[in-house]
Formats: structure tokens, sequence, C-alpha cells
């Protein structure tokens, strides 16, 4: 089970939201805001808080947020699935952080390609990581996972840690079990070099997609085969 509402009935009523102690729960400014002016709750309206690391509990909204139930523990899911891509101009990067996150990936790793257009410098990355990450955060409260994903710092392509990686092309064997790291090039594709760097080579449809549908369909496979809907993983709680 990947969602909060998987775990306890009636509890789960309302938005979810992110703090950094579900024992003392205290909203940040911005949470706050978004949750009066944008949800229109009032004090007494039903909520979860969870702290983006397994715990999670019912309480009710106020000028101070009420526990109204015990703090329930779930397990992170397994196996970790992680999905790797090749930057993008624009918004693009950001939206696959956010699908990513929708669809369950547990780590995230952007990186520079040599066939990438984007080429920032350290101070740049660092920002849009930062920004990636607050992505990930909204979007881990509006799909109500339990778990935080990581999303690492932008490398260039030949500094990523490459163990049991697969690299998704537009001509390859069909994802087996046990793979669970996938790699999307930039629209320009793999060079030789890359391409020989990584022994495992996926397709993930028949035809061409962009970069970040590529993207996103490589976390839906993944996510989708842990969580028992398709065959090659059973069932797993958490997310």
């Amino acid at each position: 089970m990947s969602r909060l509402e998987s775990a306890a009935g009636d509890a789960r009523s309302g938005p979810h939201v992110l703090v950094a102690d579900v024992d003392a729960p205290v909203l940040a400014g911005d949470d706050r805001h978004h949750l009066e002016r944008v949800l229109r709750l009032r004090s007494g309206d039903p909520l979860t808080v969870g702290d983006g690391a397994g715990r999670w509990r019912p309480c009710r909204f106020s000028d101070e947020i009420e526990p109204i139930g015990e703090v329930v523990t779930v397990t992170a899911p397994s196996p970790v699935l992680a999905v790797g891509f090749a930057v993008l101009k624009g918004g693009r990067s950001e939206t696959i952080v956010q699908k990513l996150t929708e669809l369950g990936v547990d780590r995230i790793v952007p990186f520079v390609a040599e066939r990438s257009v984007v080429r920032w410098d350290g101070a740049k990355s660092a920002r849009q990581a930062q920004r990636w990450r607050r992505v990930a955060r909204e979007a881990v409260m509006q799909c109500r996972r339990l778990w935080l994903p990581e999303v690492e710092p932008v490398q260039l392509f030949g500094e990523l840690d490459l163990g049991g990686a697969a690299l998704a092309v537009s001509e390859g064997r069909t994802l087996t079990t046990g793979e669970n790291f996938l790699l999307v090039g930039p629209e320009g594709g793999w060079t030789e070099a890359e391409l020989a760097s990584v022994d495992r080579h996926v397709c993930l449809g028949p035809h061409i997609m962009r970069a970040e549908t590529a993207a996103i369909a490589a976390a839906a496979v993944l996510g989708a085969r842990r969580s028992g809907h398709l065959p090659g993983a059973g069932t797993v709680s958490g997310s």
C-alpha cells in the first residue's frame, strides 16, 4: 500500500501536511497559509500530519494543531526505486520531479549528460536541486505519501554511481525483476561512451518519447510493478 489512505479508515480525512515532529506538530507558515487561504480550512476541520519518514497521525486544524489519534508508523517501501534523468530546459525538470514523487520513486537522480543542452554552474545546480526538493515536498503532501523521496544533487553522468543501473533506450530488452534503477538520457540521446558504461539497456515502449515522458514512464513501470499492479513484484506497504 502506498498511500496514507491505506493505513487507517476515516482518520485519513482532510489534507495531509508535513511537519518536523508528529508528536508535537507545528505548521510552517507557508503551509498554514495554504490551508487557510487556498483550501479554506476552518478551526476544527480534520487533517493529517506526517514527518516524511513514515510517521503520521490524524489531527484537527486550529491556531495550534490538535492531535486526535495515535502516531502510526509505516515501514519504508522495498525495494528502493530510483530514476535518473538528464536535466532539461525550462520547467520540464520540475515536472519530472513532481511526477516521479507522485509515482512513488524513492531516489531522484538528476544529471548532465554529454548531449545535454543545459549547462549550469555549481551555484545554479544547487539552487535548482533545492527548488526540486520543495517541489517534491509539495507533491508528497498532495499525493499523501508517507516517505519523502531523496532528490540528489545534480552530477555529471560520468560522476554517477551506476551500480545496478539500466539505461532507457529506444531499442532494448524488457525490464526484468530486480532492475529498480533506470536512467533516462537527454533528447539528443546517449553517446557511444555513455552506452558502453552501462551494460543493461532496456526499452520502455514502442514509440520514441520525449525525455520527460520517458522518465515518467520509467517511474510508472517501476511503481506499478512494486505495488503488485504488474507482474514481477508483490504488494508492499509505505511510500
